[in-house]
Formats: structure tokens, sequence, C-alpha cells
């Protein structure tokens, strides 16, 4: 089977009451130590109100990070598209994918917070109109032939005689994935324009955006398109861990901003993360804990992690990338010993990287006997000879 890829989604997340340039360079560090591990990708978001996600221009961020890191992949976690002008979008993300020679992934959507939205005069309701718009058009610049020229015409948009004036440097062009969260559009949008899928649910139930029916969607959507058969590999998931070297610990770490984040998707409008927990917990530790007993994450230790993990591939059928939810749950110091122990024993279980060490441990244990008596035999002769020639032999 392919290994499965592994990489961290940042929208952020950072509580109210803290140096938002502070924050932002916690979040280029995370990137840095990630690479540093082997993490395969790394996401961010768009947002422009809330107070917490405070990253307005992943591309920006993107740019900075490039700089920073050697091998991890980085990708817009998502370019809300109703907030722009598809050329620019698309000539923003030809400059990208040169300056970082093709490590970056174009992610998609709507745009999630509604007060974004708000400001700029955008229905809520037209907005998943107007993603399908704009993608398609992207996709049709990055798809045209040499000298062939686009135009389109939308009430939000005009793209008249358009074209890139330089290729990608990825061929044909970077990856584009559509994200999807609670509806069914993201899953029909990947079917039917041939794009990857970033289910960003957080394995929420039910819906057809569900870790058990998103899938079902798209290969139903690509079938209508006339498509190949899609790919599981080109399938991300989102899932929420923090991991420590034993369960208590990692829930005492979750007591440094867990109830923050789940206040705060309450205030956003997420009913589904914000109402994991009922009633209201006499302490902080208990709020983990009933956060954790709801098994929408995973709090605990490495092979916690790979249970769970093990649960998502089951229950979808399997998928090419687990992405994991870059938060505030726990300090940095116990995040960055996190993403750590996820390095060191949960991703080289699912990468098949421990069996063949293994395999060659009780391999060599078990020659010893036969080995390593003709190998002492050896030094013993050695010995002997060295001493004959010295003078010296044995009395």
């Amino acid at each position: 089977m392919t290994p499965l890829r592994f990489g961290v989604f940042i929208t952020p997340f950072h509580a109210l009451g803290q140096s938002p340039t502070v924050a932002l360079e916690y979040d280029l560090d995370r990137v840095v130590a990630l690479d540093r591990l082997g993490f395969d990708e790394a996401w961010f978001g768009e947002h422009h109100s809330g107070g917490y996600e405070l990253i307005a221009c992943p591309e920006v961020f993107i740019a900075a990070a490039a700089e920073r890191t050697k091998h991890i992949r980085l990708g817009t976690g998502v370019v809300s598209l109703p907030y722009h002008h598809p050329l620019m979008v698309a000539d923003r993300w030809v400059l990208l994918d040169h300056l970082t020679r093709g490590r970056v992934m174009f992610g998609a959507g709507p745009g999630a917070l509604p007060t974004d939205a708000h400001m700029m005069g955008i229905d809520p309701v037209e907005q998943r109109r107007m993603m399908q718009e704009s993608l398609e058009a992207i996709l049709a610049l990055f798809r045209a032939e040499p000298g062939e020229l686009i135009t389109r015409y939308s009430d939000w948009f005009t793209l008249r005689d358009a074209a890139l004036h330089i290729r990608p440097y990825t061929w044909p062009y970077p990856e584009i994935s559509t994200a999807a969260m609670v509806s069914p559009s993201g899953p029909r949008l990947a079917g039917a324009l041939g794009t990857s899928l970033l289910s960003l649910s957080m394995s929420v139930p039910g819906g057809f955006a569900a870790l058990e029916t998103a899938w079902e969607v798209v290969r139903d959507q690509a079938a209508k398109a006339g498509r190949d058969e899609p790919d599981r590999t080109d399938w991300r998931v989102l899932s929420i861990m923090h991991v420590a070297d034993t369960r208590e610990q990692a829930v005492d770490d979750c007591t440094y901003g867990l109830q923050d984040f789940a206040n705060y998707f309450g205030a956003a409008g997420f009913v589904p993360l914000a109402s994991t927990v009922q009633g209201s917990p006499q302490s902080p530790r208990e709020f983990v804990e009933a956060y954790a007993a709801a098994g929408s994450c995973c709090i605990g230790t490495p092979d916690d992690a790979i249970e769970h993990i093990t649960d998502l591939l089951e229950r979808s059928g399997g998928f090419g990338t687990l992405l994991l939810l870059g938060h505030d749950w726990a300090s940095p110091e116990a995040t960055y010993h996190s993403y750590e122990l996820l390095a060191r024993k949960v991703i080289p279980h699912f990468k098949g990287q421990l069996a063949a060490p293994r395999a060659s441990h009780e391999w060599a244990k078990g020659m010893r006997d036969t080995l390593f008596g003709r190998a002492g035999e050896a030094i013993k002769n050695v010995i002997v000879e060295h001493a004959a020639e010295q003078g010296n032999g044995p009395r």
C-alpha cells in the first residue's frame, strides 16, 4: 500500500490577548520544526475577522515559510475564491510555484467565516456558486493551450482574452485541492473538475462531507463528468490530535488552551465543534476529559494516535494524507513534543518504516551464536599470531 502522508493544517488558532507578531513567528517556527521532523505538508488559512485566525494572505505566509524550510510542501488552506479575481489568484500561484520550485499546493474554498463575507458585501448564499465560477476560470487558465485566450463573464468578475503570460514551474500546473466542510459542494466540485479533495470537517459525523460519505460523492460526480476513477491518495483528511508520553500528561497539556478553542468555535458559528462538550464541567481538566471522550479528537499517547488514525482509515475506506489541525490546545513546548512523538513513533508506523529494521534486528540476533563465535575465533587467532611474531608466544 502507498505510505500515508502526514501534514499539519495551520489556520492558525491563537487566543486573544497576545502579540500577533509573536504568534505569527511561532507559526513560522512550527513549520521549520515540521520540516526538520519529516512531515510532508503544511497548510495555511485565509481569514479577515474574528481575531483568532491571523493569516490574511496564505500566499505571503508561504513565501516566508519557503525561505526557512527545505523539503516540506506548502499549501493554502484555503484561498477564499469569492474574495479575489481569478486571474490574480492564478498569477500569484504561478509566481509562488516558481519561487518555491514546485513545493506549493493550491487549496481553494468558498470562505469559512460569514463575518469576512459580510465586510466585503458578499451574500454567504452566493459563495459556493462564486467559488465554482472562479475555480472553473482558474482551471481554464492553467489548462489552456499556448495561444489560447480565455473569456468568461460573471456578475462579479470578467475575464477578457485572458492568458497566463508565464507558465507554472510545476508541469502541467500546481496541485489544486477543493475544500469540503459540511456541505457536498466540495466533493462535488472535486469529482466534476478533477481536483484533489481537502476534507476539513474534522471527522464530524453526518452529511455529504462526512468521512464515511465524501469520497462516494467525488466518485459519483467524476463518473457523471466522464472522468477516470479518482485516486484515493489524492484525498486529504483533517483530524485533531495532541499526544504526550502518558494520557494523563496529554490531558494536562490541553488545559492550556482547549477551552478557549471551543469557545471560539462557538462564537464563529461552528456548532458541531462548540457543542462537543455538553454542560459546564467544573474544572479545565474535566472539560478536556469530556471533550476527548466525545470521540472527535485524540488526546493521548502515540499508541492512541495509531489506533485513532487506523479507525479513520477504516471508516473512510482509505485516503492519502492525514492533516493534523494546528492549534494552541497545549503550550508551545508541549506542542513541539507532540509533533516529535508523532514523527518518531506514529508516522513511521504508517509509512512502513519500522518493519525492515525490526526484521534485520531479529535476523542478526538469531545469527549471533553462529557468527559471533566465528568472529571471536578470528580475533583470538590474530592475537596469537601477533604474540608469536613478537616472541611472546603463549606459555
